[in-house]
């Protein structure tokens, strides 16, 4: 039998993904969670086999900013414990940020019925699961054109802070963070640092 965890943070997706799996004979629902420091929590009781967790999830208290980040102390919590990302959300970014992270999987939430079923019993058994237009996109995109102070800059500037808050926040003067921050949408060809900023996370770059 083959132990899952859903953690989703809209209750009925999250329960009509429950009852769907809940039809497979060797499927079973021991928990379900609708933020991440619930997510943790209830790997850490139950221990299940597979993880399904969302993308866009509050934090709950963890102190993580969505639950790519959280699957770091799931991990923690349960070492055995097989994670498959499934959002909405289907970026190569968030492909490679899951994967560097530890998951095994990474679906968007519009896979078919049967192959979300097929990547979990391939996930319980130690086997990678990745949508493939997804895969050959993150691969097709290539390594980042950005310096690693140009990308901690361009991450900084998130949610429109100004120059002298990203500045403060990255240790370097107001000049300097103008002048990466102008070569880096050069380099990724954007009108303004929020373009460049959302290209950067949409490929995984910041």
């Amino acid at each position: 039998m083959t132990t899952i965890v859903i953690a989703e943070d809209q209750a009925l997706i999250r329960a009509a993904l429950g009852a769907m799996l809940e039809l497979e004979d060797d499927f079973a629902v021991v928990g379900e969670a609708g933020t991440c420091a619930e997510a943790v929590a209830v790997v850490g009781e139950q221990h299940p086999d597979v993880l399904l967790l969302d993308v866009q999830m509050p934090d709950g208290g963890l102190g993580v900013e969505d639950g790519l980040e959280a699957i770091a102390p799931v991990a923690e919590a349960s070492p055995g414990t097989r994670v498959i990302v499934v959002t909405t959300f289907g970026r190569p970014g968030y492909l490679r940020r899951a994967l560097e992270a530890g998951a095994v999987g990474f679906l968007v939430k519009d896979t078919p019925a049967d192959r979300l079923v097929e990547a979990i019993r391939r996930a319980a058994r130690g086997l990678r699961v990745v949508d493939p237009e997804l895969a050959a996109a993150s691969l097709s995109i290539g390594p980042s054109p950005l310096s690693a102070k140009e990308a901690l800059v361009l991450g900084a500037s998130a949610g429109g802070a100004s120059t002298e808050e990203i500045a403060a926040a990255v240790s370097l003067s107001e000049g300097t963070v103008r002048n990466y921050l102008s070569s880096a949408i050069g380099k990724l060809g954007a009108r303004n640092r929020a373009e460049a900023l959302l290209t950067a996370t949409d490929n995984g770059w910041v």
